[in-house]
């Protein structure tokens, strides 16, 4: 997904509002969802966060609201939407569609987080531009900050830390190779 974002001169990322709530939940299958109060059962009508297997479901659908926009000008994790071109107009005109589609939808954005025509942006974690895909800053100092492991919990945590950013330190592998037998202490 990111290989796929990275590249491009303008992008506009865009936020669902209340994720997971705006997908209704067949009526027929409310009952599943029943859980006990002091004011005695209650279901969901939408879903929600803490059901089994909302993610999947929630991605799942949006994956299917735009089935044929993905891969091709716009990608979706979850509530949080990439919009991408490699020009202002075609951006402009693949950000019409998107929102089209949003308004068939019933799918409602949360219009403070989004960031329209913008030439970068942080994408799971990532800074994406048309210079391709970069380690956020934020990350770097954080790494850098922690303090040396003293046992097991913290040699994972920095392992965990640094491996997140693996692609961009060179011999990773071999640099971290010294750390990992720490692990089975």
């Amino acid at each position: 997904m990111l290989e796929r974002l990275s590249g491009n001169e303008f992008y506009c990322f865009l936020d669902g509002f209340s994720g997971f709530f705006q997908i209704p939940i067949a009526p027929k299958d409310q009952e599943k969802t029943t859980f006990t109060c002091p004011y005695g059962t209650c279901a969901y009508r939408r879903m929600s966060f803490g059901l089994c297997n909302t993610l999947a479901t929630f991605q799942r659908c949006m994956t299917v609201i735009f089935h044929d926009m993905l891969e091709d000008f716009m990608e979706v994790f979850m509530d949080d939407f990439s919009v991408f071109g490699n020009s202002f107009n075609r951006c402009l005109g693949n950000l019409d569609k998107m929102l089209a589609r949003c308004e068939e939808t019933n799918l409602v954005l949360n219009w403070e987080k989004c960031h329209f025509m913008v030439n970068e942006g942080i994408v799971l974690g990532h800074k994406i531009s048309g210079k391709g895909i970069e380690v956020e800053r934020a990350k770097i100092d954080v790494i850098a900050k922690l303090p040396y492991p003293t046992n097991v919990k913290g040699v994972r945590s920095f392992l965990g830390h640094a491996g997140f950013d693996h692609r961009f330190i060179k011999d990773f592998s071999m640099i971290s190779k010294p750390m990992t037998p720490l692990l089975m202490m």
